[in-house]
């Protein structure tokens, strides 16, 4: 089951390119507005990227974010791309703005490949879980992208009433094709496809996240990255300059003593002219 994207793959293939430069090139020294002026450059001009960066960037010089300028372009950029920025950019929240352009670059890479309306939504859901995004607005912005229709909608938005009270590989299974092989009817229009039944009906009970990994394992679909352990090996060295810096001050001190005596003269702040005593 094939969904139209909202846009052409060109599209799709130059917001991948964009999300991951844009990521790889904030540890550099740059600023985020000289950034988006540099891979403006970059992008295809016959597509509608270059427009949008433009509309970003005076957007970041008003109100320092550009997950506004986003909103502002629903017939670009999905509700569930503004939503992930949007909370990358929130005061307080627990999303890194890197892991966020991660994100939205995979998805628009699966997008690029014609990617499923189930490998689509699977992701979204998955990036709302694993990053405690909030289902109330995060399932409403899925809801709201052009890529799902009524039914999908529907759905949606009862997964969004739903979850946490019903498992989720539940409420999977019963829209499913294999739950109609199996009951022989089925009461709503079928949403998944026998595999992904299969796979959510092995998963009842159990963490989701094992549901997530068997469906990209067997089905092929889009892996959410996962936040990176800070690297504590950049701070050993540091740490080590400023121990010998602290035995090499002892040594000295020592050194004074064995010649006579440590003159503490020198610890003491003294007026302007002031001579220390012999």
């Amino acid at each position: 089951m094939t969904a139209n994207p909202m846009l052409p793959k060109e599209e799709h293939v130059e917001q991948a390119y964009f999300y991951r430069v844009l990521r790889e090139r904030m540890q550099e020294a740059m600023s985020t507005q000289d950034l988006l002026a540099a891979v403006r450059q970059e992008v295809l001009a016959t597509t509608q990227l270059p427009y949008a960066i433009d509309f970003m960037s005076a957007e970041l010089k008003l109100t320092g974010g550009f997950a506004t300028a986003m909103r502002r372009l629903p017939h670009y950029f999905t509700p569930f791309q503004s939503y992930v920025i949007g909370e990358a950019e929130r005061e307080g929240g627990r999303l890194d703005t890197r892991l966020a352009l991660e994100i939205l670059q995979r998805e628009a890479e699966y997008r690029a490949q014609e990617g499923s309306r189930q490998g689509i939504f699977l992701y979204q859901f998955e990036t709302l879980c694993r990053n405690r995004l909030g289902y109330d607005f995060g399932l409403e912005a899925i809801a709201a992208d052009p890529m799902f229709d009524a039914d999908w909608r529907e759905w949606i938005l009862t997964v969004r009433r739903q979850v946490g009270l019903i498992d989720f590989a539940d409420m999977l299974y019963v829209r499913s094709e294999y739950y109609r092989q199996r009951r022989g009817k089925a009461e709503k229009p079928l949403l998944f496809g026998e595999k992904e039944g299969r796979i959510a009906l092995a998963n009842r009970r159990k963490d989701p996240l094992f549901l997530f990994a068997a469906l990209e394992r067997h089905l092929g679909y889009p892996t959410v990255p996962r936040p990176k352990p800070e690297d504590r090996q950049k701070h050993i060295l540091p740490v080590l300059q400023r121990k010998v810096e602290r035995l090499e001050s002892r040594i000295r001190l020592l050194e004074e003593e064995q010649r006579g005596g440590i003159n503490l003269a020198k610890f003491y702040a003294r007026n302007q002219g002031e001579k220390p005593p012999e």
